[in-house]
């Protein structure tokens, strides 16, 4: 046997020592939890046989406290790149086989070689979480370590997508990382995220919580609006990372990829002529009217559980992508609130960073009302959303169902935001406020002095309802491009789409704005 045949034999046996990870036992009890291995969800998650791992043979430095006669192997993340759906894709995971997949020096090093590697190639970056955090025996290169995470995700921001997996423990300063990427998904009953741990939180304030309950999926799904997305286990997970990468370019130079959808553009849908309830005050889901619209009645929704009198979501129109945020009458009557107002900022934002276009679909009786909204600061988050559409160069498209009142008309995507296209159907209500109360500001007196004061109020309600509770007004301005028939809307749309489709749109030279966060 010669000196290249003895060479390939110490090769393959040495990536076999290291494929076994942490050895049989501390794998069958990651099975035991229902989680994938590190190398189980990596090959989930690229197509087959592309997966190319890079620095399988990197081994920590750390002598303190016995650790010169410790081996992890890989030091406890697997790093590569390989195809999702014939796409390009960089992505680690980590191994918590391997010393509980603890990040050290070595690691850190490991992840931001494929984080610089991923931005020079413009391709999308996935980071799979399950990790018991920093490796103590390392001290401070474990921190130096995340440093170097968290500035590189920064540089990455708005160049190409980055997307986080949390399939175990994500505590202390591990959660941030995945908090500055562009989405978090999460896994119910095996994945956590918090600052602070339960134990710690019953030493310092007595108070008890569970760990899922306090940094679980549904926990953070609902609640806290970290996580975007709940998987019901692993495969589940990594299968929506991919629906997710599909909607989305590589990078921020390049167009979503364009779909053939098989749905026709000049379909009519005539249920949209009489959803709209006759009681302007009962709701109606606003996710039929979004299934009627879009190619074949699909959309993929991040933070399906949180803010839920907003709806974000990706969807197709003519086979491109498009980025949807709509009011949702079904929750809090559409109002905007604090969360509502982050949710669909950072939406918005994200669409603009990858040219998305953005359709906005408006039903929105105002701003929730009450000292909680205003003592939490709604005016500065509110101001994000006014910031973020006026911020945003792709093409914008607003669509008015009915209610659209005062501040919160403004705020959803209107023409003086620089929205490109704007339609309403006949059942709009475009006003600074509702009838009933308009008509009892300006006409307070004379309804008061009235022998019938309830048939005055209703006799000035009619009025201001014929003056402004209308799309008409709103169109004599130019404010509203076309009044148009609710069953033609997919057709209207996608027409508005095409032709803006090459929209270019700058703004004065600056480093940055100083949005009110």
């Amino acid at each position: 046997m010669g000196i290249v045949e003895d060479g390939i034999k110490d090769l393959k046996k040495r990536e076999k020592k290291i494929m076994q990870m942490g050895g049989e036992k501390l794998v069958a009890k990651q099975h035991e939890k229902g989680k994938l291995t590190a190398r189980e969800r990596l090959n989930h998650l690229f197509d087959s046989d592309t997966f190319r791992e890079i620095d399988m043979f990197v081994a920590h430095r750390c002598v303190n406290f016995g650790m010169e006669k410790v081996e992890i192997p890989s030091d406890g993340v697997i790093t590569g790149h390989g195809l999702v759906d014939g796409r390009p894709v960089f992505a680690f995971s980590q191994d918590f086989t391997s010393r509980a997949g603890s990040l050290g020096e070595m690691q850190a090093k490991k992840i931001c070689k494929v984080m610089d590697l991923a931005l020079k190639a413009g391709v999308p970056f996935v980071g799979i979480n399950d990790s018991g955090g920093a490796r103590i025996q390392e001290g401070i290169d474990s921190l130096s370590g995340y440093g170097e995470i968290f500035f590189r995700n920064s540089a990455c921001s708005g160049v190409i997508p980055q997307i986080s997996a949390i399939m175990g423990p994500t505590a202390g300063g591990a959660v941030y990382s995945p908090a500055m990427t562009d989405f978090v998904f999460m896994v119910k009953n095996s994945s956590y995220m918090f600052i602070t741990g339960p134990e710690v939180i019953k030493s310092v304030t007595g108070e008890e919580i569970t760990f899922e309950d306090l940094g679980g999926a549904m926990a953070h799904n609902e609640k806290s609006g970290v996580a975007h997305f709940a998987g019901e286990n692993d495969e589940d997970a990594i299968n929506k990372i991919k629906k997710l990468l599909s909607y989305l370019p590589s990078n921020n130079m390049e167009d979503p990829p364009v779909e053939d959808t098989g749905d026709v553009s000049g379909r009519t849908d005539f249920a949209l002529n009489s959803i709209i309830p006759d009681n302007p005050n009962q709701p109606y889901d606003m996710t039929d009217v979004i299934r009627s619209i879009v190619d074949n009645g699909e959309f993929f929704e991040p933070h399906e559980h949180y803010a839920r009198n907003i709806i974000v979501c990706f969807a197709r129109l003519n086979g491109r992508t498009i980025g949807i945020i709509a009011n949702q009458p079904m929750f809090l009557a559409g109002c905007l609130d604090i969360d509502a107002s982050d949710k669909a900022t950072r939406f918005i934002r994200f669409c603009d960073s990858f040219n998305i276009p953005i359709l906005t679909i408006a039903d929105v009786p105002g701003y929730l009302p009450g000292s909680h909204q205003e003592w939490g600061g709604i005016i500065r988050h509110g101001a994000k959303l006014l910031w973020c559409y006026s911020e945003a160069t792709v093409p914008k498209m607003l669509l008015i169902t009915r209610k659209d009142y005062g501040g919160a008309y403004i705020a959803m995507s209107s023409k003086h935001l620089g929205a490109d296209m704007a339609f309403a159907w006949p059942s709009a209500q475009i006003a600074v406020m509702g009838a009933g109360g308009a008509a009892n500001i300006i006409h307070r007196r004379v309804i008061k002095a009235a022998e019938n004061s309830d048939a005055m109020r209703k006799e000035k309600i009619k009025e201001y309802e014929d003056l402004f509770s209308n799309p008409y007004c709103a169109a004599s301005r130019g404010y509203i491009d076309a009044v148009i028939v609710p069953a033609e809307t997919r057709s209207r749309l996608i027409d508005a789409l095409e032709i803006m489709c090459g929209k270019r749109e700058t703004r004065p030279p600056k480093k940055h704005g100083n949005i009110p966060v």
